[in-house]
């Protein structure tokens, strides 16, 4: 691989400046080794226990992610047909991009924000550790990214999530000292991507680190102005640049005296410089280059009042029916326990736009004068028929429900061997056992999984199901 010779020169210097001169020819060599490539098992989803056995149904060897439960190193293999996928079980991700989310310490019931989400790695991780409590707020200044994330955090079920378009400085106003955690994978110069990404090279020479520096400590000012007290930043970068690395945190804690650095414990392939911070080099463990660290604000955690506040309850006419209606068919598709919980939700976090239905965990006009790309959950629309209201379930809703929580006459399980799951992804009518026919409640709603892992939903009519697999998602070829 050509590298630009200013990336070389600077590397020597800090190799000869480090007194690691002998690892910069296993430095530079490792740029001719393939990239590396990986998995992460979704919790929402998945238990521990079970990784072993679903690796070892996709005939992949159990090479665990030391730094990542639930990450997995694997071949460089398509994984774009794979139903496991489509279904939200697990997420593609490159190997070290796992660390930052890994160490920022997510708690239930916390609100965090994801300050640069897409493709959204780092915060289907966090969605997981919040399960289903408290609220991430993700956010992608680019509006195309901004859909990719739409689309990776409902496939993994994240029902807890508010999706933004914006430049963090206008969001600075709306959430002054809000947030308990703050992750900022910050837009970076890319080094540790060279061989990952044939054109990242030709980017480097034309943009380079200077163009990034000023982006990054920007964003850490606003994350500053976004953060509580008693919380906590983790700041990463996929390069190896110390003025976009070490100077950031440096100049940021220079200026910043109420922050500390938070060490970790020793991780296997992760190196620990004396000051906590720490780095992933791809010549000494398998990983592309990383840099991530943690920092704690100091003082005691104050809660914004606001994080208590929840929609408000409508006694207009539409409001109401619309709101029994979705209960009415979340009752049909439970069982008596998970129905009721379910139901609860609604009544505490019910909230209509026209015709469609969402959930919120807290206020709408939080995100007033934002550009919100998804408002909290959307579990589906309300349609006026010929027979009266009648709920449509969306997609997202699918993702986000486990087996054990559905009726056993509404969820419809197919092995990865059935031909009829990849006619299923292809939006196609399936046919039906008569074993099914007699297992199905015939006219309603019911979820099709490839095993115990939801994908969407069909309607039984008779001897076939019609497809509601969504268009936009349909697997080609």
């Amino acid at each position: 691989m050509k590298l630009p010779e200013t990336f070389l020169t600077r590397m020597h210097q800090y190799f000869e400046e480090q007194g690691l001169q002998d690892e910069e020819a296993k430095f530079l060599a490792s740029y001719e080794q393939p990239a590396v490539h990986g998995i992460r098992w979704n919790r929402l989803k998945v238990q521990p226990s079970d990784y072993a056995s679903l690796m070892a149904k996709m005939e992949m060897e159990t090479d665990e992610v030391t730094w990542c439960d639930g990450g997995f190193y694997t071949p460089d293999i398509s994984l774009g047909k794979d139903p496991y996928y489509h279904a939200g079980a697990y997420y593609i991700q490159e190997p070290s991009a796992m660390l930052p989310a890994s160490i920022i310490g997510t708690k239930p019931g916390e609100f965090i924000l994801d300050m640069c989400a897409a493709p959204g790695g780092k915060a289907t991780r966090i969605a997981e550790d919040l399960q289903g409590e408290g609220l991430l707020v993700a956010n992608e200044i680019n509006a195309e990214r901004s859909r990719a994330l739409l689309r990776n955090l409902e496939r993994a079920g994240a029902d807890n999530v508010v999706i933004l378009n914006e430049d963090p400085k206008n969001m600075v106003k709306s959430f002054k000292g809000f947030f308990h955690r703050i992750i900022i994978d910050a837009p970076c110069s890319g080094e540790g991507m060279f061989r990952r990404d044939p054109f990242a090279p030709k980017s480097w020479e034309k943009f380079g680190p200077d163009s990034c520096v000023p982006i990054q400590t920007a964003i850490l000012g606003y994350a500053d102005e976004m953060l509580m007290k008693g919380g906590d930043i983790v700041y990463s970068t996929c390069t190896f640049g110390e003025a976009e690395d070490e100077d950031r945190i440096h100049d940021f804690l220079a200026s910043h005296p109420d922050y500390e650095i938070i060490s970790h414990r020793e991780l296997t392939g992760v190196s620990h410089d004396p000051e906590g911070m720490m780095r992933i080099w791809p010549h000494r463990t398998s990983g592309e280059g990383h840099f991530c660290v943690h920092l704690h604000k100091k003082g005691e955690r104050e809660d914004d009042p606001r994080k208590n506040t929840r929609p408000d309850a409508s006694t207009n006419f539409t409001f109401v029916k619309a709101r029994e209606c979705f209960e009415q068919f979340m009752k049909g598709l439970l069982n008596d326990d998970a129905a009721e919980a379910y139901v609860k939700k609604i009544r505490a976090q019910f909230v209509l736009h026209k015709d469609k239905v969402h959930l919120m965990p807290v206020a709408e006009s939080l995100f007033s004068h934002l550009k919100v790309v998804k408002m909290g959950d959307f579990p589906g629309e309300i349609k006026e028929t010929a027979k009266g209201r009648v709920f449509v379930p969306s997609q997202a809703l699918a993702l986000e429900l486990n087996k054990e929580k559905i009726r056993p006459s509404r969820f419809l399980s197919l092995s990865r061997e059935d031909e009829r799951l990849i006619r299923y992804l292809r939006c196609e009518t399936i046919s039906l056992t008569a074993e099914e026919m007699e297992t199905l409640d015939d006219g309603e709603n019911i979820v099709v999984a490839c095993e115990d892992f939801p994908l969407g939903f069909a309607k039984v009519t008779g001897a076939v199901l019609k497809n509601a697999y969504p268009k936009a998602w349909r697997l080609m070829g």
